[in-house]
This record gives C-alpha cells, structure tokens and sequence, in this order.
C-alpha cells in the first residue's frame, strides 16, 4: 500500500493501483450513474496530453526525458491500454476536474515506472506540474470532447451512407410494385413502393449531409486556453505548438479557437450537433414506424411488405413474429431525443467563464453517436437488406380501393369521380368495375387510365 495526500488530507491505495488520491476522492463523491468515462474520450484525452506534453518539450518547460515517458504512457492508453484504471464516473461535478485528475494520475504513474521509479513517487513525474503543465481541466476537457465527438460521426455519417445506398437499391427493385398511398392512415391515391423507399433515402441523404458536415462545428479547440480561455499560464509558443501536435497524433482538421474565451464557456456547437442527430433519430423512428405498418398482419394488418423473421414474437401465440429491429431502433431514437433535450439544458445552464456541467454533454453526445450507429446499422443489416414486398397483396388493396377514383377528375370532374367513389364504398365494387359499368370509356381506355405508370407520376393520360 502506498499513502498519498491532498490538501484536504490523506488516503490509502493499492500499490498496483496507476490512479491516485483525486482519483479515489472522485470514486467516493459520484456514485451516479454507474458508466465511466466513454472509451473514446479517454484515448481522446491522452491524445490532448501527449500533444501537451511534447509542446511542453518544445517550449523547454519539461525535461527531455519526462516528455519522452509521458508520450509513451499516452500512447499506451490511448491505445486501449489501462482501461481498467479510469474509474470515475462519467457524471461529476467540477466540469470534468476528475476526469482530468484521473488522466493525469494513471499518465504520471505509468510514466514514473518507464523511468524506472514506484508508482507515487511524483519527484520523478507529477500529476499536475508536468502532466498537467500548461493545461487546465477547461481547456483540456472541451478539446477532448470534440476530438472523440468527431472521431465518432465519421462512422456515423458512414453508416447513413450505407443505409442511403441500400434504400436506393430497393427504390430500384421495387420501383414496378403498385400499392395504395396513405394519408392519416386513410387510403390515398396509389404510389409504388419503390418510391416509399426513395423518399426514405431522401431523409437519409439529408441526414448524411447534416452529419458529415457537422464535424466542422466541433473542430476549434480551445486547448492553450487554461481556466477561463486567456491563456494564462501557457507560454504562446505552447499553445501553438499544442493544437499543431494534437492535428498530427488525431490526423482531424482542428484548429485553434481565435478567441478560446467562447469555447471555454459556450456549449451550443454541441448544442447544433446534437440536434442534427436528433433530426436524424426523427427520420429513423419515422422510417422505422413505416416498416412496422407496412409488415403488419400478417393477415389483418397492412402486410405489404415482409420483413426478415429473426425471433419468435410470443410466449403464447404460437407462429407469431413481430418487427423487433424497428421496434428496437424507435427506442435508440427515443434515447436520443431525450439525451439532446438533457444537452439542451446543461448547454443553457452554463455561468459566466465556465460551462460546469459539460461532462453531462460529453457523455449524452458520446452516447447519441454510438447509438446511432449501431441503430442504422442494425436497421440496414436486419431489416432493410431483407426486406421484400408482398406483390399479391399490394396489388389488391390498391385494385379494391375507392381512392383510385381521384384519377378520374382530368377525365369526368371531381363530383363525377365522387359519385363513382361512393358508389364503390357502398357496393364493394372497384373502380375498374364501376368505370366498366359507367359505359363512358372503352376497355382500353380504363386499363390506360389505371395503368400503375399514369396513376404514379405527373404527366397523366387523358382522354
């Protein structure tokens, strides 16, 4: 065991332990929500480190051989190493103080042992003057956050692409299925399922964009900053030096902030950020509510379309299979919009120099990112690549509909179309039995007239 102390006193720790006392005092005073610091923002948190260090070796403020032991401690976390030493809970309070401390701690301890040393034995490295050289927690931390947030659209942005792609195809196969169109759940006129699919791949390549570009939102940092973005206590040249290590170990086009007081304390770039992510679990609940309706039924609902059967949907209705994808990516989407109106409120809550609930953005943002590439992805893999249209089925909702009589008013005016409708609902005739019955079209013309490929585009045929 090996003892170390702060100002506010004294704690025990294991020796095989690399965290130290502020560690320990975090562990003690946030037992929240019971998730750590996301992986991300820890590799992106020794990435800000490293880069610090080696600016500080640069500006000749940390001997060569301190830098040299820091890097590599990075390097090693930064590369998944050490996981199992950052314990502190991803809601604290201190704007993210013990996120830092925690980093700094494990950083200057597995870089005492390179250089030969105990673990606690901050003569060789200390957590704070060297780790920590020319840093504060609220410049480290926001810059941090950016550089996992933007590390973590990428395959977002990705994964829209592929579900863009993989609808488009469908649009394509599907393009000759006439169904019935639908508007408040009522019969509308018809539409072809291949264009239900493009109109979805039309969200999604709107969602795609928005996402892509958003990474150059996130891309100034505020690193070189310190406590409240003037930059005391870090020499100019480090701060330079800093943001052009930090582009080179990330291979991310960040930059320095030109006034680094606006990041220190503003949050709504995480705000904008978010909210693009919120219109995307928008349109991905929304396609995802589609699916369940087409694939309802079998029998007595929709049942245009089948989806892949991937699990037996009941303990007692034997046979029964339900749509779990889309049901499950609804719920990644409802945790989504909840974790961007909790983004929106920690953003507006924010006082003066210092935003002091960003460890509550860092983990909503970490955790939108991840659920929504897993959500369109599972979306794409179990649901859409299988999905396949019920031809027979479409084909008689849309012959037995009533609506089909709105491609009458070019040809005999809406109340002559109306009278025609009615009389449908009322006998269960269709409309091409009612037009037969009418007498005013020949054969040829009434198959032209309902032909799939006048009644679904502009130029329609009139006679």
């Amino acid at each position: 065991m090996r003892t170390e102390q702060d100002l506010l006193g004294e704690r025990r720790l294991d020796d095989t332990a690399y965290y130290g006392i502020h560690t320990v005092r975090a562990i003690e005073n946030f037992p929240l929500s019971g998730q750590r610091l996301h992986p991300e923002l820890i590799r992106a948190l020794a990435a800000v480190k490293q880069a610090a260090a080696l600016a500080n070796g640069d500006a000749g403020l940390i001997a060569r051989e301190k830098v040299t032991a820091i890097v590599s401690a990075c390097a090693e976390i930064a590369s998944g190493e050490l996981a199992d030493q950052f314990l502190t809970d991803a809601l604290q309070g201190g704007a993210g103080t013990s996120a830092n401390m925690n980093l700094n701690e494990v950083i200057a301890n597995r870089a005492i042992e390179l250089l030969g040393g105990k673990k606690g034995d901050y003569t060789l490295v200390h957590p704070i003057d060297d780790v920590n050289r020319s840093q504060s927690t609220n410049d480290v931390f926001p810059t941090a956050v950016r550089v996992a947030a933007i590390r973590l659209l990428k395959p977002v942005s990705q994964a829209f692409a592929n579900l863009q792609t993989a609808l488009q195809e469908k649009e394509e196969a599907f393009a000759d299925v006439l169904k019935i169109g639908r508007t408040e759940l009522q019969d509308a006129v018809p539409i072809t399922l291949g264009q239900e699919c493009g109109a979805w791949a039309q969200a999604v390549a709107r969602d795609r964009w928005r996402l892509y570009k958003a990474e150059e939102r996130l891309r100034q940092i505020n690193l070189g900053g310190t406590a409240v973005g003037t930059g005391l206590n870090a020499p100019r040249a480090y701060t330079f030096a800093a943001a052009e290590h930090l582009r080179e170990l990330t291979g991310l086009g960040l930059a320095r902030a030109e006034d680094p007081i606006d990041p220190t304390q503003n949050c709504d770039v995480f705000v904008e950020v978010s909210g693009l992510l919120k219109a995307a679990a928008v349109n991905l609940a929304k396609i995802a509510g589609d699916l369940r309706l087409l694939s309802s039924g079998p029998r007595a609902g929709f049942g245009e379309i089948h989806l892949p059967a991937l699990q037996a949907g009941s303990s007692i209705m034997p046979g029964k299979v339900n749509p779990v994808i889309p049901e499950a990516v609804t719920q990644a989407a409802y945790q989504i919009m909840a974790d961007d109106m909790a983004i929106t409120l920690a953003a507006q809550a924010g006082n003066l120099e210092l935003n002091a609930f960003l460890p509550l953005i860092a983990k909503n943002l970490l955790e939108m990112l991840d659920l929504m590439r897993q959500s369109v992805k599972l979306l794409l893999e179990k649901c859409i690549a299988g999905m396949e249209p019920n031809r027979a089925r479409c084909a008689a909702l849309a012959e037995q509909s009533p609506s089909l009589a709105a491609v009458l008013i070019d040809h005999i005016g809406y109340d002559a179309a109306s009278r025609i409708a009615k009389d449908c609902l009322q006998t269960g005739k269709t409309v091409r039995q009612a037009l037969r019955e009418d007498g005013r079209f020949t054969p040829e013309q009434i198959d032209r007239i309902l032909d799939p490929r006048a009644m679904t585009r502009a130029d329609t045929i009139r006679f």
